[in-house]
């Protein structure tokens, strides 16, 4: 079969649910399928392990497809790679992004696989890691269930490649929110200044309110009012106190919304299936 008339499926894969969306391959792709699983984690085992054993599940009907997963943000560690107009080489960006994640990371990065975004020696990049023990997991799955693991992605990543072009400003606030976790990546004249990815442990609205808070102090830059870039289809509901300093702009449109295999709050519980790992 040609693999430009594959089916797609896309995966989004979380501590606590794993969603599967499948879309007929043609001119205009047709979403034949969604399934959403929810999952329990396991004291003592990977974080990931839950929702990779419901995917598993899924993949005796993936035979001969292209395969995209969307990985949380929970799985994934973040640096900025500013910009050294002396690194051009591949190999030399990539003995940068190592010595920048093992600066914060120490020896955690051995059991991670780094990859990078397009790197530019003005503007600087982006690296994202992942257990290393994943990555082959789904390699395997690859193998035994016979499709083609087009990408693998960071959430982050894979929102800010899909709503880039909606980012205007010289300073940009992005916030990605997932349950349980805030990440929020600051830009300036387009380059990298930082990624925070952080737990959240109490309120969302108020640790997203300290989280941009934190950021200002640490760049000694506010404006009397910010505004603040959006993505968190799982609480639509979300807003900050008025008069606080930050305005938040909604990522999500009519014209690009939310991908179906992203993780949203509206499921149709026809679609659940509730699971233990």
């Amino acid at each position: 079969m040609s693999r430009l008339w594959r089916d797609q499926i896309q995966v989004f894969l979380a501590p606590e649910r794993m969603d599967i969306v499948r879309f007929s391959r043609g001119f205009k792709p047709v979403q034949m399928s969604k399934a959403t699983a929810l999952c329990q984690h396991v004291q003592g085992a990977p974080a990931w392990q839950a929702a990779l054993q419901q995917l598993e599940k899924h993949l005796l009907e993936a035979v001969g497809t292209d395969l995209t997963i969307t990985l949380s943000n929970h799985f994934t560690r973040y640096v900025t790679l500013p910009p050294q107009t002396e690194i051009t080489t591949p190999e030399e960006v990539m003995s940068y992004a190592t010595f920048r994640m093992r600066e914060i990371y120490a020896e955690r990065v051995d059991s991670w696989v780094l990859s990078v975004s397009d790197w530019n020696p003005i503007s600087g990049a982006v690296c994202a890691a992942i257990p290393r023990e994943l990555m082959t997991r789904l390699e395997e799955l690859a193998v035994r269930y016979q499709f083609k693991l087009k990408a693998v992605e960071p959430y982050l990543a894979s929102v800010y490649d899909r709503w880039e072009k909606q980012l205007s400003g010289n300073r940009i606030y992005l916030a990605v929110i997932e349950n349980g976790r805030i990440c929020l990546a600051i830009l300036l004249d387009g380059v990298w200044q930082s990624i925070r990815n952080q737990r959240i442990l109490h309120s969302v609205a108020d640790e997203l309110l300290a989280a941009l808070d934190q950021e200002t102090i640490l760049s000694g830059h506010k404006a009397s009012v910010e505004l603040v870039y959006l993505f968190a289809p799982e609480h639509p509901e979300l807003a900050l106190p008025q008069n606080c300093g930050w305005s938040l702009i909604p990522l999500q449109t009519e014209q690009l919304p939310v991908l179906a295999h992203y993780p949203s709050a509206a499921v149709n519980h026809t679609e659940i299936n509730q699971c233990v790992a």
